[in-house]
């Protein structure tokens, strides 16, 4: 489950605003280099940090399972054709290296989640955006942090009591409803409590942040975003010019 795993790597020990300005770095990178050559070194670079944030590729591929059938159908179906020769793989190649360039930044996003607790998280979203607008956003970013993780909880919880009870025997479109009717249910049951325990724990609009810290690890990483940046406007600046 995608959760915040205490530890005393690199990526736990930077500030959670240094990482979310890499991340929108490396962003900006893989959609300025979709080539095999950039990806090649965006894959390099993806490695080493989330090795730097204590995370295995094994990891990565276990907690985005159900996503990764969606990203491989995308080029399959780009490539199916209403007429002959019915497949053309040369329209499968953009689809597929754009399905790759997602599975980067999902791996990215992993790290982030396992090394960032919720606090810091919505106080670094508040600190860039100020004001109350900031504040909302931040709040949004800790819901969803603390409410995905119960709801696949729950949803676990669902499948295992009903391949208990022989549901996985049942045909699929039965198995979806079952599973999707007992998600919703407790859904809306998590969401009546949660507006209880917000107004009962009395929900502040001016909070107390975590301390933030900002050491040497920060500056490698900034310095590192700044180079992502610049090498994604690369190819606009020698276009212009020439």
């Amino acid at each position: 489950m995608l959760t915040y795993e205490p530890g005393d790597s690199v990526g736990h020990r930077l500030d959670a605003r240094s990482k979310l300005l890499l991340q929108a770095a490396f962003a900006a990178a893989a959609f300025g280099h979709t080539d095999p050559a950039g990806l090649v070194v965006l894959t390099g670079l993806t490695v080493v940090l989330i090795a730097l944030a204590s995370t295995t590729p094994g990891v990565v591929f276990g907690e985005y399972r159900g996503v990764l059938p969606f990203l491989a159908a995308a080029p399959a179906i780009e490539s199916l054709r209403f007429g002959a020769p019915w497949i053309d793989p040369a329209a499968a190649v953009d689809p597929a290296l754009a399905a790759y360039r997602t599975l980067l930044l999902l791996a990215l996003v992993a790290a982030y989640v396992r090394t960032t607790p919720v606090r810091e998280s919505e106080a670094a979203v508040a600190r860039l955006v100020p004001g109350k607008p900031g504040r909302l956003l931040g709040l949004g970013v800790g819901l969803v942090f603390r409410f995905l993780p119960v709801l696949q909880a729950d949803l676990a919880r669902t499948r295992e009591a009903m391949a208990a009870r022989l549901g996985d025997r049942r045909p699929l479109r039965d198995r979806v409803r079952l599973v999707a009717t007992a998600g919703l249910t407790r859904v809306l049951s998590r969401t009546d409590r949660l507006a209880v325990a917000l107004r009962a724990r009395c929900l502040s609009w001016n909070p107390t942040p975590p301390e933030a810290t900002f050491g040497r690890d920060d500056v490698l990483a900034l310095a590192l975003a700044t180079v992502l940046v610049l090498w994604a406007l690369w190819p606009s600046f020698t276009a212009a010019v020439w």
